[in-house]
């Protein structure tokens, strides 16, 4: 059995069973910078744009389109995802709130969500010269919307390489990584299944943005990943390769270029005086590693998705979600947490909960690797239902074929929800509905190995994107949370053993008169 069977088992029990070192304390003084710094890195400015009648229904339901990307169209989907794109001030519920009216301490809003508003994925754009830049390695700097040249030169046979021929088309790379520390300062142990999820959350948000855009855009989960840390100049202890993103750009990629012994010099600056390295997490990352490159047939998960249903009470049919106009930046820019807003009064109506629902299970597995072409899908929806009219109050399993919901268990829920989240920052009880999103994690560790860990996460994180994006097309206030007890959730549903649930997402209506600011920069 491997590592990634125990610590997601830890993970499962947290509430109940802290993680090591369960005497932590977060040292917000000597916190991490949000991103990467490399003084002296030249700067180059990226472009914007997001075309015309790119609508959020097409990115999230629509067939991916053929078109080719373009410097613009890739500056508009980095700003679009993760770029600074405002200031918020709000009053709410979240514990920062004293600290958030100073400038050192600001809420800057972005496209994607992440896990403690932590923000520690890396961009990295590796580019040959089908390109418009010199060929080389370029750092996403998200503060200035602008490149970090790390390495000139045409690289991309190593990613080839490393890649195993599934980029063979392309000389156009986006390379995910993830510095630990950005995330463990204050998560510590658990950082490891915060950061996967947020790597599933910035590819669901490409995904969309580049469907919206005719664009089609598929991800890479495994792959040599020694070799392209190597080439990123990472210390293997405390960063890792977690994606690559192959790029179908307007013009057709020359023959690739090997590239051997190439690799970045320039070292990222640590703002932190103190960097602590958890056990845990490097044993968890360690575990991933073990068969990176060596990529599960297509179907691997074939037998660990078929699992049986939950519940067979009285089903109820929610409408078809009504349609949106909205377009796909109009609503990333939307995107927002509600934290302890939610209201019971106006209840939600049935077509924005079956709105939510429907955009929650359109994530799929990532189709580059082939996994589970045309098959079940890797993680299931469970709703509580508070007040949504025309559904009575109980707790319900989503069928997204026919968008219905099949009763588990009936009757109110609210003292439940809210007994079962240890943190203060949500009202669940007062949120129309809650929905749980669930794996069999252990599964598909089972059946590709313990880099599945990161797959099952990736698709959550997504599952989260989805509906984050969604809900103000809804006109719904939303919020997702992971401090919240697992097992309670397990048994309450009676779900079968190895079926996890891994995250809850609040959708609701929202106290009609906020105190909220705005300062939006682009």
């Amino acid at each position: 059995m491997g590592y990634a069977h125990e610590y997601a088992a830890a993970v499962m029990r947290r509430a109940r069973v802290p993680m090591e070192p369960a005497d932590f304390v977060p040292n917000w003084a000597d916190r991490p910078r949000k991103g990467k710094h490399f003084p002296g890195a030249p700067l180059l400015p990226l472009p914007d744009e997001a075309g015309v009648g790119a609508e959020l229904a097409r990115g999230l339901y629509g067939p991916p389109g053929e078109g080719g990307f373009t410097l613009p169209l890739l500056g508009g989907m980095l700003r679009d995802s993760y770029g600074l794109t405002g200031r918020r001030l709000a009053v709410q519920a979240n514990s920062d709130l004293g600290s958030l009216p100073f400038y050192p301490h600001a809420n800057w809003s972005r496209g994607t969500a992440s896990g403690g508003g932590l923000y520690p994925v890396g961009v990295h754009w590796v580019s040959g010269p089908s390109g418009p830049l010199t060929p080389g390695v370029h750092y996403y700097a998200t503060e200035h919307h602008a490149l970090r040249r790390l390495l000139a030169g045409d690289v991309t046979g190593e990613v080839r390489a490393a890649l195993g021929g599934l980029g063979d088309g392309t000389d156009q790379f986006l390379v995910l990584t993830v510095k630990f520390w950005q995330n463990a300062f204050k998560y510590n142990s658990f950082a490891y299944h915060v950061v996967t999820m947020d790597i599933g959350a910035l590819l669901e948000t490409w995904r969309i943005w580049a469907g919206a855009h005719g664009l089609r855009l598929d991800a890479a989960l495994w792959f040599d990943e020694p070799r392209l840390g190597r080439l990123l100049g990472l210390d293997a202890e405390e960063e890792g390769v977690f994606a690559v993103v192959p790029l179908r750009w307007e013009r057709a990629a020359p023959g690739a270029v090997a590239g051997e012994g190439a690799r970045v010099r320039l070292a990222d600056q640590e703002a932190s005086r103190t960097v602590i390295g958890f056990e845990t997490v490097r044993r968890i990352h360690a575990a991933t590693l073990d068969g990176a490159a060596d990529r599960p047939s297509a179907g691997a998960l074939a037998g660990a998705l078929a699992r049986e249903p939950v519940g067979d009470g009285e089903g109820v049919r929610l409408p078809e979600p009504p349609a949106s106009g909205m377009g796909v930046r109009e609503a990333l820019r939307a995107r927002r947490s509600s934290f302890g807003r939610f209201t019971a009064s106006p209840p939600m109506s049935a077509g924005q909960l079956s709105a939510a629902l429907a955009a929650a299970a359109a994530p799929a597995v990532p189709r580059t690797d082939g996994l589970a072409p045309g098959g079940p899908e890797l993680t299931r929806l469970y709703v509580f239902v508070n007040k949504v009219d025309g559904v009575p109050p109980g707790a319900y399993a989503y069928e997204p074929v026919d968008h219905s919901l099949r009763s588990v268990v009936p009757g109110e829920h609210g003292a439940f929800l809210q007994d079962n989240y240890f943190l203060d920052n949500y009202n669940l009880e007062q949120a129309g509905a809650v929905i749980a999103v669930t794996a069999p994690t252990p599964a598909v560790v089972d059946a590709v190995g313990d880099r599945g860990l990161r797959l099952v996460n990736a698709v959550v994180g997504a599952t989260a994107q989805a509906l984050y994006t969604a809900a103000p097309a809804a006109g719904l206030a939303c919020g997702v949370a992971l401090g919240f007890d697992c097992l309670s959730y397990a048994e309450q549903l009676g779900l079968p053993a190895g079926e996890i649930p891994l995250l809850i997402m609040m959708v609701g209506q929202e106290h009609r008169s906020p105190a909220d600011f705005v300062h939006t920069i682009v």
